[in-house]
């Protein structure tokens, strides 16, 4: 059987090593660990998740206090309509994140940002497009549309001088989905750089119901691989999704994927953004403590580890700082559920919200563990110690590993 290194991925004349680092937020996919694997020579994800709250975080703004400021007496209150973002603001937040990290670049990979539709900000089309045209600003090499359809995001940034320039792809979980959005597309004569197709068994949202396990990956790449060739398309076709190890990665690739996307054995390398006792959580995880619900905001199921803080956590929304995920019309799927338990709770100190979670402040505290399926295998890629702790990985010990192995093996730590 071939291994990963046997292959390259390539857009045009740039070759590159096939391997893709998905796009995790808020700020778990981050820049250290995005800048590694372009070093290395594969494709790293920042994700635009929240920015401007990564912003504070990383370079000392005050986006969230400022919002926080403007909108304070209406925190009491239900109704989010009145609550917006700044446009210039998430702009600039962006411009710093994509801009500082693409000046740390270094090495023959490229950098992408994970863009969520999802993420609709009280002004979805508004919010969305500035997100993508301050990233193709700052430099960004390419932008990856996930957490949607995104039928019209290709229009939002038609007119922008790098449309053309830079790479542009999206994530989609069957063949429909990719032919609306072709077919949605197909006016401005601009096919996407690149797709990827995520099977069931990823991290995080889903692109499949409740009834997920009735699907598998190689029989949608498949799916994909022969639309591309019934519509007589060139367009490198990226698996992901539960590829755990480099034999699995190396047989997509021989089916006819041009790369693959991985990321749960990169939540647990010293360059990823989660905490390292979050880390521990996940090397600890067996198969019984994953679980995919209904728990986000969004509608989309999500997969996380059942252990994860933020559920059931009762928290008052906190729209006036964060508010990422109001809609259009300032509404929430958690502050419904919030409000519901307030008026059968009358008077209670604190309340557990079941059916929902608020996303934004609990992501922002990574105290939802959202994991791939096979997170429960990670305590099989490294050493113990004594005192019960698992040794953090590098991103290069991962990155080769993957390229490398063969045989279904996982190369340990030295």
């Amino acid at each position: 059987m071939k291994r990963v290194d046997d292959f390259r991925l390539r857009f045009g004349r740039q070759e590159l090593v096939p391997i893709v680092v998905g796009g995790m937020g808020v700020d778990i996919s981050n820049a250290e660990l995005a800048l590694e694997i372009a070093r290395l020579g594969g494709i790293g994800h920042i994700s635009d998740a929240m920015l401007p709250t990564v912003s504070d975080r990383r370079y000392d703004t005050n986006y969230v206090s400022q919002k926080l400021k403007k909108y304070k007496a209406n925190v009491a209150s239900s109704d989010k309509s009145q609550v917006h973002f700044s446009l210039g603001e998430v702009e600039e937040a962006t411009r710093q994140h994509v801009g500082r990290t693409m000046e740390a670049k270094r090495g023959d990979g490229l950098i992408f940002i994970n863009c969520m539709e999802k993420l609709t900000m009280n002004a979805p089309r508004e919010t969305l497009r500035a997100r993508l045209r301050a990233a193709l600003d700052a430099g960004i090499d390419g932008i990856t549309l996930s957490a949607g359809l995104h039928l019209g995001s290709f229009g939002l940034i038609e007119d922008h001088p790098r449309f053309r320039d830079a790479k542009l792809g999206i994530i989609v979980s069957s063949a429909r989905a990719l032919g609306m959005f072709l077919r949605k597309n197909a006016r401005l004569d601009r096919l996407p750089d690149f797709v990827v197709v995520e099977g069931p068994l990823a991290g995080g949202h889903l692109g499949f119901g409740l009834d997920w396990a009735k699907y598998d990956l190689p029989t949608i790449v498949g799916e994909v691989l022969a639309m591309m060739k019934a519509e007589e398309l060139k367009i490198p076709v990226i698996a992901a999704g539960g590829i755990f190890t480099g034999s699995d990665a190396a047989a997509f690739l021989e089916q006819g994927a041009a790369a693959v996307q991985v990321a749960t054995r990169f939540t647990v390398t010293a360059e990823c953004g989660l905490p390292d006792k979050v880390k521990q959580e996940y090397f600890r995880a067996s198969e019984a403590d994953i679980e995919v619900n209904l728990l986000s905001p969004t509608g989309y199921p999500m997969r996380m580890l059942k252990g994860s803080p933020g559920i059931g956590a009762g928290i008052r929304p906190n729209c006036e700082a964060y508010g990422y995920l109001l809609d259009a019309n300032g509404r929430c799927a958690y502050i419904d559920a919030y409000n519901r338990e307030v008026e059968r709770h009358p008077g209670a100190k604190k309340i557990s919200v079941a059916d929902k979670t608020c996303l934004c402040t609990h992501m922002r505290n990574f105290d939802i563990w959202t994991c791939g399926h096979y997170t429960y295998r990670l305590k099989d890629t490294t050493r113990r110690a004594a005192d019960g702790s698992y040794a953090l990985l590098s991103a290069e010990h991962v990155f080769r590993d993957y390229l490398f192995s063969s045989n279904g093996q996982i190369a340990l730590p030295g």
